[in-house]
């Protein structure tokens, strides 16, 4: 279901049915049967928020070439949380894929007993990147909860890395912060991350022209 919603009201404005997959020459049907109803009822679309669908920004800017286009700032949010996570993610998987396999029983020699040791270490650092993975992309972090994390992530500094990153990415979405500021914040912010091998393909998100449209109100 295709639907347009006013911002400040959350009222359903318009809305289309379709029995299949939305295409972009839907899209720009449904937008150009909203700007006739607009020009009927005499009203100027101001602005335009939309989740990061490769489906919108084309027909948008041909229909409402004068329209600013904005990106939802909890889609773009979501996006990169959720890359975030999947690193998370990942390196307990590299974590288990180090424990040494042992035999049934007891360990009985010191070589056995020293890998049981190890093995038992990282079952307990993934057990702890597990249970706090939401550490790494809460909004905001108490200062046992910052404890716990350093604790969790020592040896692990791009997974800090990661999440002095976070705290930067929701700092762009400060309302105090104006557009200007904002987007001279995130080419700082996409400076930082190329120099850090092992989260650059993690938040390749930063990257997306997406980010932008979702900063481009902050000072409305």
């Amino acid at each position: 279901m295709l639907s347009i919603v006013d911002n400040r009201t959350f009222k359903r404005i318009t809305y289309r049915v379709l029995d299949h997959d939305p295409t972009h020459e839907d899209i720009r049907e449904f937008f150009t049967a909203f700007r006739s109803t607009l020009h009927v009822r005499g009203l100027e679309l101001r602005g335009i928020t939309t989740d990061g669908s490769p489906l919108y920004p084309g027909p948008i800017a041909a229909i409402f070439p004068a329209v600013r286009h904005q990106v939802c700032e909890f889609h773009v949010i979501a996006e990169i949380t959720k890359a975030v996570l999947h690193a998370v993610s990942k390196v307990r998987k590299q974590l288990a894929g180090q424990k040494t396999p042992l035999g049934r029983g007891r360990p009985r020699t010191k070589e056995a007993k020293r890998a049981a040791r190890r093995n038992a270490r990282l079952q307990a650092k993934i057990g702890d990147l597990f249970e706090h993975r939401h550490l790494f992309v809460a909004h905001h972090l108490t200062p046992a909860e910052r404890r716990t994390l350093q604790r969790i992530t020592r040896g692990l500094p791009h997974l800090r890395t990661l999440r002095e990153i976070m705290d930067e990415v929701y700092r762009l979405f400060d309302r105090r912060c104006r557009t200007d500021t904002a987007l001279t914040k995130l080419a700082t912010l996409r400076k930082r991350v190329r120099r850090f091998r092992k989260v650059g393909k993690t938040l390749s998100k930063l990257f997306s022209p997406n980010l932008e449209k979702a900063l481009i109100f902050l000072d409305d």
